[in-house]
């Protein structure tokens, strides 16, 4: 396959895509993402690509099984076997700040005669699928945060904030980003087709917000996938660190992932209702009846981590309860002001951690349920959420991500949605790392007993 980077198809779609780069591409990076989000894949050089795209890409299919330890939990009662890489040549796009690279995600699906596997891509497909069948398409607009960090042997656990001075939120310039190392990685992103059209500094220290814009469900996802992927390495090129935790320190709070999401249908927004008193669908309504309904098994994939329950406090605009509000930023499921063509829903207690295309596929799944069913939500939660009533509050969401993955086990609609392969696979790496965290001595029991007990 002869091609260069300015042949590249964009992620973005667009059929005027950005200028093209002058390196021709020498190596094509196929990519998928595994349970965690992390992207898993191998760098191809061009003359073997046509190889690649008729063949496919072998991998051992227990990456889906293994922990962030590089603990194999599940695969070897299978004995191991292969999945396939399918390039999805769509999504080719060459990368700024990386000359001579053109990634390309990919499609999943089991070696000849082989096993269903987990695929999170498929996820999303999958869910946008079964809308589809109602007449409705899934429309998807993911916000990021993130913080960057520098190596210092003197800090605690060795990293240090870049920018550490408080109060810097929707600031912008060199106090915000230090040689505008961040204005360069969001143009770079643009420059990538991701539809990237803000970035600011956030609340906490040295923690930004990238934001997309919104697209179909399987393009949001390939994006924010892709943004992660990107910040992650253009940061370790550069000698930094960045990092989606959800709460890497103890005086800060934490990192989220948004989802804005609405619903067409026939082109026009289904959320909008302009002679409702407020002016939203029974669709809408019934999109966050279902939302909330699945809430607490939503938790497990939404916050996927031991570390992502530590930022789900009162006053941390993560919620602490299954409710929704309009306008509202302490409730679970926020409505926004805007109406007509920008009518949607905000979900905002995904940790900065989560899966791009397990979350987006799960919370659609969820929707899609309400809207099948007409479920109703409770009275919108007005105020302070973390002080209403506990009558008003909502349900009470998970404290832990054990409890949150026996919430996701139960709730037969999510793990049919998500598919066996999938839950299987995530409940058994999660509950690995609960049992390692359980038995794991921390630096805070040091420093809380050793020296009196």
């Amino acid at each position: 396959m002869q091609t260069t980077a300015s042949s590249a198809v964009q992620l973005n779609g667009s059929a005027n895509p950005p200028e093209p780069a002058a390196v021709p591409t020498t190596s094509i990076r196929v990519l998928y993402p595994d349970l965690h989000g992390v992207a898993r894949g191998k760098d191809i050089p061009i003359g073997e690509f046509d190889h690649a795209i008729e063949s496919g890409l072998c991998f051992c299919s227990a990456v889906m099984g293994t922990d962030l330890r590089h603990t194999p939990v599940r695969g070897g009662e299978e004995g191991y076997p292969d999945l396939t890489a399918r390039p999805d040549l769509a999504t080719m796009a060459p990368l700024p700040w990386d000359p001579g690279v053109t990634v390309c995600l990919s499609n999943l699906e089991p070696a000849e005669g082989g096993e269903a596997i987990s695929d999170p891509r498929g996820a999303v497909r999958s869910a946008a699928a079964r809308l589809s069948e109602l007449g409705l398409d899934a429309i998807v607009g993911p916000e990021l945060e993130f913080f960057l960090l520098k190596r210092d042997e003197n800090a605690e656990n060795g990293i240090a904030r870049v920018v550490d001075n408080l109060s810097m939120v929707y600031t912008v310039g060199q106090q915000a980003d230090p040689g505008g190392f961040v204005r360069r990685m969001t143009e770079q992103l643009a420059e990538l087709g991701l539809e990237v059209f803000a970035v600011n500094h956030e609340y906490m220290n040295s923690q930004y917000e990238i934001n997309l814009r919104h697209a179909d469900a399987l393009t949001a996802a390939d994006r924010a996938f892709m943004l992660k992927m990107a910040v992650k390495d253009i940061a370790a090129m550069n000698g930094l660190l960045a990092t989606f935790m959800g709460k890497p320190f103890n005086d800060q709070g934490g990192s989220g992932t948004h989802l804005h999401l609405s619903l067409n249908r026939d082109g026009a927004n289904a959320f909008n209702k302009s002679d409702d008193a407020d002016g939203v669908s029974d669709e809408a309504r019934w999109f966050i009846g279902g939302v909330l309904e699945h809430a607490t098994a939503l938790m497990a994939i939404l916050n996927p981590t031991i570390n992502a329950y530590r930022r789900i406090q009162p006053d941390s605009l993560a919620p602490t309860h299954a409710n929704w509000g309009w306008d509202n930023r302490s409730t679970f499921v926020r409505v926004p002001p805007e109406r007509g063509k920008a009518a949607r829903i905000e979900l905002r207690v995904g940790d900065g951690a989560a899966n791009p295309y397990l979350a987006i596929a799960a919370v659609l799944a969820a929707g899609e349920d309400g809207i099948r069913r007409r479920v109703a939500p409770p009275a919108p939660v007005t105020g302070d959420a973390y002080r209403a009533d506990p009558e008003h509050a909502g349900t009470r969401l998970p404290d832990d991500l054990e409890d949150a993955l026996d919430a996701l086990e139960a709730d037969t609609v999510l793990t049919a949605a998500l598919g066996p392969e999938i839950v299987r696979d995530f409940l058994a790496v999660k509950r690995f790392e609960v049992e390692r965290h359980r038995a794991w001595v921390s630096d805070w029991e040091i420093a809380e007993y050793v020296h009196h007990l």
